[in-house]
């Protein structure tokens, strides 16, 4: 595994981390925790120690999973990564969406960032988590109801009483970052970005260059797109998010296969899937620290950590950007 530190801090992470959205259930169709566990588990002994969460992914199980999942590990050998900012039990904030969760009851889910919901989320977490401090916390999604300075001085106090030791956001624009950087040092930005998905390319990512923060690429392989598996006509699940979205619509996954299509034959030189090519090559972009990683099972997180062991030549590089400029 090769490791990376975030923007200007002290905090390394796996270039590939384990994603544990899909090992919350919530909205991938329900979970098995135990295969969950041990996804994360098998990927910890490949050499991904780092593990990126969130109180809503499963309303809490996803957290409670990572939690199960590190006992036993030295905590200074795990980075926790997780984050705030939605609530399915509390109606304030910018309203997200309507959902169900994992247990198929109606939840209507909000954006907020007060500073007293953040305190009381941060405990939540720890204890969910079973720690007493999150390497690095992230606000999920910007929430246009609270000033972003009293968001961020929230964090901060978290980040005195040792609770938190890094601060980073989610699906922030550049003007939103350098508007919290004046109230905290940010490490790192979550969005996401795959080669079908490159919309952070024009502005967060030279600002996040140039300001020294890392990004850390969530779905670089588009929900399982980009692996060669979904094609159309492809059964999702009940309750898979997929199903509904503009990515997985017949046209589209059309046009992704056919760019699969053409770089297939480099991923079969290096005896390697897909799903693997993309993800060493979501990595080797400019301006992407790491890339966040989801598995349902641990066959799947130790393919996924095999990514890291593809050397890809500058011609080969070349080779897949010239193909994902031509997609997009």
């Amino acid at each position: 595994m090769e490791y990376r530190k975030l923007g200007n801090s002290e905090l390394e992470v796996s270039a590939i981390t384990f994603g544990a959205w899909a090992a919350g259930g919530w909205m991938w169709g329900s979970t098995d925790r135990n295969e969950a566990i041990e996804a994360i588990k098998a990927s910890y002994d490949v050499g991904v120690t780092s593990i990126d969460t969130a109180p809503i992914y499963g309303q809490g199980t996803s957290e409670e999973i990572v939690g199960e999942a590190i006992k036993g590990i030295s905590r200074d050998k795990v980075q926790i990564l997780t984050k705030f900012g939605m609530r399915w039990d509390l109606a304030k904030g910018d309203f997200a969406m309507h959902s169900k969760d994992n247990s198929g009851n109606a939840i209507d889910v909000y954006k907020f960032a007060g500073k007293d919901s953040i305190i009381y989320e941060c405990e939540q977490s720890l204890k969910r988590l079973g720690t007493d401090y999150i390497d690095l916390y992230q606000i999920h999604w910007p929430d246009s109801t609270t000033p972003i300075d009293e968001t961020f001085e929230a964090v901060s106090r978290l980040i005195e009483q040792g609770k938190v030791r890094y601060a980073g956001v989610c699906n922030y624009n550049a003007q939103q970052m350098a508007e919290a950087e004046k109230t905290l040092n940010l490490v790192s930005n979550q969005i996401p970005f795959s080669m079908v998905n490159r919309g952070i390319e024009e502005e967060t990512v030279p600002y996040c260059i140039e300001n020294n923060k890392s990004i850390l690429a969530y779905s670089p392989l588009e929900r399982g797109l980009l692996t060669g598996k979904i094609h159309n006509g492809y059964q999702f699940q009940e309750g898979d998010h997929r199903a509904g979205h503009k990515h997985f619509q017949p046209d589209f996954i059309e046009k992704t296969n056919q760019l699969l299509d053409k770089i297939k034959p480099i991923a079969d030189q290096h005896n390697a899937s897909l799903g693997q090519l993309v993800l060493r090559w979501t990595i080797e972009r400019t301006g992407i620290t790491i890339a966040l990683a989801g598995a349902r099972n641990a066959e799947q997180a130790v393919q996924n950590a095999k990514a890291i062991e593809i050397n890809l030549s500058k011609e080969e590089l070349t080779a897949i950007d010239d193909l994902v400029n031509q997609f997009n």
